[in-house]
């Protein structure tokens, strides 16, 4: 017994020193990012770019008493360095200077195409590219053309002409990353030259400013001219392109932001064959469903992607209405109205697919062929005016808001359709509910229960019909400057 009870102490304790050495291996650093950095760096440039600025007029002038014995002079001076070289003083002939800076980027095979940030070389004259210096295949500068850009993603693709094949490196799958993997940065910080750092992976799927974001968040020190530049794994392949950074003082503090490589693939892909990007386009303008607007609707569940408005394109076409929620596009569930237009712009134009919409609480099918977004976007027209003669409108008090029909002169004002009906807010109590959920004055109510309304007594049936129901809040469709959105309000007793 005494044996058996030594024989699995011993056991037990060499299962804990495994578990221990192989956590201490999980949590580890690699001993150097030395042969690593070495392997890459030739495939890193760093990127400058000229633009010519012409000399501005009405810029920060000295102040000269006026009577001065100096005036006259300071007057001839500022002329002459404002005019031509000529010194003439003949209309059109500005001084000029050229406005340089700096960024990084990455070679991605070897008949020249790099990859940088779209802000690096937007509206410049000229983008030289240098080369890792002593590295295999190294030139001293190259000048590289615009191939194409996508000021979305803020990616760009740059082409130079070598006579020998380039050192490049490949994309990896950004994808399979987790929060806490290593990764190296390098690039170009504050125009050092060549730099490497490294660190982890701090969060995935970021998201700043843009509808296509999916940013890795990593603590490797990026600053200003790593913009472009690579971010490794520790195989060497490229999983992001460092992009920005988060900080008070305009330097590193750790929290720094690299597009992913599934994005960037993707989009440099297009670039390469049709010089532009070509997302897919469904046609509906959409928002999140919270937890309010679930319950007044009567939903289980938020998830999904609730249309607003339907304008004319693909998805008017195959029948979606405004009111119905998207569940699911192309056999991918649908959980929120991001995730909705990633999955869009990633589908291919012209491709038909399959959108599962709920409708007065019955799912429909609906096979949608999708449109191109540029385009769309490209010809988005505005409004008509109406001149119709003004008169002044009734006006009543619901929910702390001050509300009147819509009358000629409000259309006029809010650069409405003539035809366009429904409620706009004239005032509203800061202490209500509605104010509380964003809607302002000058906002118009087209909608409650979803069910147009073009009068008080329409709204107040509405809400009234709303309690008989049971429900404890109703759906408002609201529009600001021709957007809408839903908010969902509580009737109160």
């Amino acid at each position: 017994m005494r044996f058996m009870q030594g024989f699995m102490a011993l056991v037990m304790a060499v299962a804990a020193v495994v578990a221990l050495a192989g956590r201490a291996e999980a949590r580890g650093a690699p001993d150097s990012f030395a042969d690593l950095a070495e392997a890459v760096s030739p495939a890193v440039v760093n990127i400058t770019t000229s633009t010519i600025v012409a000399q501005r007029e009405g810029g920060p002038q000295p102040m000269i008493p006026e009577g001065s014995p100096f005036e006259e002079f300071f007057r001839d001076f500022l002329d002459r360095n404002q005019r031509g070289p000529n010194g003439n003083g003949e209309e059109g002939e500005r001084r000029q200077r050229r406005s340089q800076a700096l960024g990084s980027g990455f070679v991605i095979s070897e008949d020249g195409f790099i990859v940088t940030n779209n802000h690096v070389i937007e509206g410049a004259d000229e983008i030289m590219i240098e080369f890792f210096p002593g590295g295999e295949g190294a030139r001293e500068q190259l000048q590289a053309k615009v191939i194409g850009t996508d000021p979305n993603t803020d990616i760009a693709l740059l082409k130079v002409e070598s006579d020998a094949p380039l050192p490049f490196v490949n994309f990896g799958d950004s994808d399979v990353m987790r929060v806490g993997d290593w990764v190296m940065a390098v690039g170009n910080p504050l125009g050092q030259g060549f730099s490497v750092s490294a660190g982890i992976v701090s969060q995935r799927n970021r998201e700043l400013s843009g509808a296509y974001d999916d940013y890795i968040q990593t603590d490797a020190a990026i600053n200003r001219g790593n913009s472009g530049g690579p971010l490794f794994n520790m195989d060497g392949d490229v999983i992001g392109v460092n992009t920005a950074i988060l900080s008070p003082n305009g330097g590193s503090i750790g929290i720094g932001f690299a597009m992913s490589s599934t994005v960037v693939e993707r989009v440099i892909g297009q670039l390469k064959e049709f010089g532009e990007t070509r997302r897919g386009w469904l046609g509906v303008r959409i928002q999140d469903i919270t937890d309010d607007i679930a319950e007044a609707l009567g939903l289980d569940s938020t998830d999904g992607a609730l249309v607003t408005v339907v304008p004319d394109g693909p998805a008017k076409d195959a029948g979606v209405l405004a009111n119905d929620i998207i569940l699911s596009f192309d056999g991918v569930d649908v959980t929120d109205t991001r995730e909705l237009v990633r999955i869009v712009g990633n589908a291919p134009v012209g491709k038909a697919v399959r959108v599962v919409v709920l409708r007065d609480g019955k799912t429909e099918t609906l096979k949608i062929t999708l449109g191109r977004r540029e385009d769309a976007v490209a010809g988005n027209a505005g409004g008509d005016d109406d001149a119709e003669t003004p008169k002044e409108p009734e006006q009543s008090k619901i929910l702390g808001m001050t509300l009147s029909e819509i009358d000629a002169a409000t259309r006029d004002d809010l650069g409405m359709s003539p035809t366009a009906s429904g409620l706009v807010v004239r005032d509203i109590d800061e202490d209500s509910e509605a104010f509380e959920k964003g809607i302002r004055a000058g906002d118009v109510i087209v909608e409650a229960g979803q069910q147009a309304v073009g009068s008080i007594d329409e709204l107040q049936e509405r809400f009234d019909a709303a309690r008989d129901g049971g429900r404890k809040s109703v759906l408002l469709l609201v529009q600001r400057d021709g957007n809408p959105r839903f908010v969902a309000l509580s009737l109160g007793e």
